[in-house]
């Protein structure tokens, strides 16, 4: 590195550094991209950045794609049909994040003119908008002098200032840090450069700290293991609950499908029939839970991991004659079932009843 490079701010340092090496996403203004004009959406910063929301960048891609195309306009996903709007996030999980995506484009769309705010507190007036997501919004899409604090960042900014508070706890020593690391000019691409640092160089295993623009101002590199850093509090070992899942298919193959009711965990997606899920170790997991009598067999356990507990599914199946059971649900020809609201846990329940449910090819 070059004495002047050295000299340089470490704002600068990652800006420069971000000029070069940023990632390239379909949701970004690039770099090159500003310089010839283009300004970031709103709509699409916002919706990438709830879509992010502990989850990957690359499994974003294909939804951010799909709702940018059916729904191109933040007015157009306020008139979206709610059921089409959880279809199309069927998979991507964590569905509170479907609910709130919908109740904020119609506030922004029927309340604010179809403008977002652009300051932080305007921004977190909104549903599903909190601190992490105002300051991403208001730094990329309104160029505001906002601290953005993500997994990637709270990476970063703990490995440079070696900082031994545990996680959450470090959260707010994290964020002040970043506030006065933050430049006047150009907060959003600072942003955005700290989060490509932290994905792509200070990595959680075997960072390429060589090839870090920070490398000269990093406390830990040199005197402890980066992957060390963060600190993280011990966690605690997640709840077990129980339940049953019944997956019924009639005499053309068709799977006998129902809607969630539309608060709680996954509300408003479509089901397979089931029990409640109980943290009792003699969970109702028997057939007296199915939704209509039936010659039920078992087919096995899948396991899903929510947030705040661990899932364990005992999955039933039984082959039923056309019509039955229409009361409160539908039966789905195997064909179409990739269409439907499932969530990934119902999506393994039906696997694990009919392997080739999802089979595209033998059920065409």
């Amino acid at each position: 590195m070059t004495q002047a490079y050295r000299t340089m701010a470490p704002a600068d340092l990652i800006l420069a550094w971000y000029d070069k090496h940023h990632r390239d996403l379909p949701w970004r203004v690039s770099p090159p991209m500003a310089a010839a004009g283009v300004k970031p959406d709103p709509y699409r910063i916002w919706l990438s950045e709830v879509m992010l929301q502990q989850t990957t960048v690359q499994a974003v891609k294909s939804y951010f794609a799909l709702f940018t195309a059916r729904w191109p306009t933040v007015a157009d996903l306020a008139k979206a049909d709610n059921e089409d709007v959880m279809k199309s996030w069927a998979g991507l999980g964590y569905y509170a994040r479907a609910r709130n995506l919908k109740k904020c484009a119609e506030a922004v769309a029927f309340e604010h003119g179809g403008v977002f705010p652009d300051t932080e507190d305007g921004l977190k007036a909104l549903p599903g908008i909190g601190d992490y997501t105002a300051a991403a919004i208001a730094a990329i899409a309104f160029n505001r002098k906002s601290a953005v604090l993500d997994g990637n960042v709270e990476r970063v900014i703990s490995r440079l200032h070696a900082i031994e508070t545990p996680l959450p706890a470090a959260k707010p020593e994290m964020r002040a840090l970043v506030a006065a690391m933050t430049p006047e000019d150009r907060p959003g691409d600072f942003a955005q450069a700290m989060m490509d640092l932290g994905a792509t160089i200070c990595t959680p295993r075997r960072p390429a700290c060589a090839l870090c623009p920070l490398n000269a101002d990093c406390r830990v590199l040199g005197r402890d293991d980066p992957e060390l850093f963060p600190r993280k509090a011990a966690k605690k070992e997640k709840p077990v609950r129980l339940g049953a899942a019944f997956v019924a298919e009639d005499e053309d193959g068709a799977v006998f499908l129902r809607k969630r009711i539309e608060s709680g965990l996954l509300g408003g997606m479509t089901e397979v029939p089931g029990s409640a899920w109980t943290a009792r170790i003699d969970g109702d997991t028997a057939t007296t839970a199915a939704p209509f009598p039936a010659d039920w067999h078992p087919t096995g356990t899948v396991t899903h991991v929510f947030t705040h507990f661990e899932l364990r599914l005992t999955v039933y199946r039984s082959r039923v004659p056309r019509g039955t059971a229409k009361d409160g649900g539908w039966w789905q020809p195997k064909a179409t079932l990739d269409g439907e609201a499932l969530p990934t846990v119902m999506k393994k329940a039906i696997k694990q009843a009919i392997p080739d449910a999802f089979d595209k090819t033998r059920n065409a």
